[in-house]
C-alpha cells in the first residue's frame, strides 16, 4: 500500500503529474483542487468567490482536508492538492513539490481556463495571497515550508516527459526499497 502526496502553487504541475504517477503505477487518483472546484460549482460561485468565502468560514477547507485524510488512510492512491502532505501526514510515503517560476505558472493557467493572462495573474496573486493567510490562520502551516517534502521539483526545467520519468523512477526505487 503507497501513498503519494504531490503538493505545489497553482499552476505547477500537480494535477498533470499526479494524473500520470497514478495511471503508471495503477493508483487512485484523488485532487483537493477538483473538490474545491466542485463546490465552487454546486454553490453557483467563481473560484475567488470561493476563496473568499473560506476567509471567513474554516468549515469550507476543512471538509475537503477530511476527504483527503480518509483518502490517504485508504491507501493506494496519487493525492493533489496545496495542503495534500500536511493533510495526509505520516500516511503519505512520499511528498513531493512541485513547482515552476510565477510567470510560467500563470500562463499555464492562463492556457487551461482559457482565460486573459491579465486576468489569470491577478486571480492567481489573489488565491496565492489568500491561501497562504489562510492555511496559516486554520492550521498554522506556512505554505512556503518545504521542509517537508522528500522531492522539490521545478516543472519548467525540463519537459512533461522527461520529468514525469525522473518521478517515476523515484517512486519506483521508494517502493523496491520497501520490499513491495
Amino acid at each position: 500500500m503507497v501513498v503519494i502526496a504531490v503538493s505545489g502553487l497553482h499552476g505547477s504541475g500537480k494535477s498533470t503529474y499526479a494524473r500520470e504517477i497514478a495511471r503508471q503505477f495503477g493508483l487512485r487518483y484523488v485532487s483537493a483542487g477538483m473538490a474545491f472546484r466542485k463546490v465552487a460549482e454546486e454553490r453557483g460561485m467563481t473560484l475567488e468567490e470561493l476563496t473568499k468565502l473560506a476567509g471567513r468560514d474554516p468549515e469550507v477547507d476543512k471538509a475537503i482536508d477530511e476527504m483527503v485524510k480518509r483518502e490517504a488512510e485508504r491507501g493506494d492512491v496519487v493525492l493533489d492538492g496545496l495542503l495534500v502532505a500536511w493533510m495526509a501526514g505520516d500516511r503519505a510515503d512520499i511528498k513531493i513539490f512541485l513547482t515552476a517560476p510565477f510567470e510560467e505558472r500563470v500562463r499555464r493557467i492562463a492556457v487551461r481556463d482559457g482565460k486573459k493572462l491579465e486576468d489569470a495573474l491577478e486571480e492567481t496573486k489573489f488565491r496565492e495571497v489568500a491561501e497562504a493567510d489562510r492555511f496559516r490562520r486554520y492550521y498554522g502551516i506556512d505554505i512556503h515550508d518545504l521542509s517537508i517534502y522528500d522531492v522539490v521539483l521545478n516543472t519548467a526545467l525540463m519537459p512533461l516527459k522527461s520529468n514525469v520519468k525522473i518521478l517515476k523512477e523515484i517512486i519506483r526505487e521508494y517502493i523496491a526499497s520497501r520490499g513491495e
